[in-house]
């Protein structure tokens, strides 16, 4: 993939790029020179977007225990 370099030094990160690495608006990323002399991109946050379900895990109770569902779906 190729990019262009604006006159401030920007460049845009292609969009398969963004998808692989989970890169939104508001991410970090770092630069690394690797041994061979080529440049690797990582996210330096290295979390994912929150989800908005994150906040209700672990809200629905205790629940029902396996024995009890069992009961349940045969109809004791």
């Amino acid at each position: 993939m190729t990019t262009t370099v604006t006159t401030k030094g920007q460049v845009t990160i292609p969009k398969p790029v963004r998808d692989f690495l989970g890169i939104v608006p508001g991410s970090k990323v770092e630069f690394h020179r690797a041994s061979d002399g080529s440049v690797v991109i990582t996210r330096a946050d290295r979390h994912q977007p929150k989800s908005r379900f994150n906040n209700l895990r672990g809200h629905a109770g205790e629940g029902l225990n396996t024995d009890a569902i069992m009961a349940l779906t045969r109809g004791e």
